[in-house]
């Protein structure tokens, strides 16, 4: 496997910030509009679905490493083909919604068959915050085993906060950051922590293993291009200021 110089780079120096448009978001204005952001607010790469209309697209618009999402193997096929970088197995925020449930054994599958046809490609493989969190950290340790190249978690959907401001922000992105503090200690690959992290909560994630972050909602569902580009440039600054600290 030979992952993007650019991507190597950014998890060599852990701060690296994927900006998701979205699993089953295949509007066309709402991905070009955060891939845009992405890329004039200095986002590491972008997340998309797996379409391969929408890699074409965001390949029109940038110069980012592109990542497809998708929780169906043969979905990467076409998505690869019209010029994905890498692929993604999960976030499965979008379906916990829908009553449906990612288990274990369902994910690890789905990492094998990915690999059978993939052989080469980066893959990241989201654990499910469904699972304990002892299970979230074995599960990984077996995805690493068979192929994952990036482990993401998860877990925005879960935390109920209760508070506002920045208590609140932190509140929500407790269950991701636990779940990237455990793993991050025992796989020898990247952690991306991802779902329910804002400017506030990414240097926490750093802070606790990971070498990056994913974000969606925090700027996808910002309703100018204006705001996104600010929300994925505070992002950024955060992810600097935490490895200047670690640094000091």
């Amino acid at each position: 496997m030979t992952m993007h110089s650019t991507l190597q780079r950014a998890f060599n120096h852990r701060r690296v910030l994927k900006v998701i448009s979205g699993l089953n978001n295949f509007d066309i204005a709402s991905v070009a509009a955060t891939v845009k952001a992405a890329e004039f607010g200095g986002a590491t790469f972008v997340d998309i679905a797996a379409d391969p209309a929408l890699v074409q697209l965001a390949k029109s618009l940038t110069n980012l490493p592109v990542c497809v999402s998708a929780v169906e193997p043969e979905k990467f096929v076409q998505a690869v083909a019209a010029g994905a970088d890498l692929i993604e197995i999960g976030n499965f925020d979008s379906f916990y919604a829908q009553g449906r449930r990612f288990e274990a054994l369902e994910v690890l599958a789905l990492t094998k068959q990915t690999r059978v046809l993939f052989p080469e490609i980066t893959l990241s493989v989201t654990v499910p915050h469904i699972l304990e969190l002892d299970q979230q950290v074995q599960l990984a340790e077996e995805l690493v085993k068979a192929g994952a190249d990036i482990i993401q978690t998860e877990g925005g959907t879960s935390s109920q906060p209760v508070h506002p401001g920045t208590l609140g922000l932190i509140e929500k992105a407790a269950p991701t950051l636990a779940a990237a503090f455990e793993i991050s200690r025992v796989v020898s690959v990247p952690v991306l922590c991802a779902s329910g992290i804002s400017n506030v909560t990414a240097p926490l994630a750093i802070a606790a293993g990971a070498a990056g972050v994913g974000v969606g909602s925090a700027i996808n569902q910002l309703n100018s291009e204006v705001a996104m580009i600010a929300a994925v440039r505070g992002l950024v600054e955060a992810l600097a200021t935490a490895n200047n600290r670690a640094i000091a």
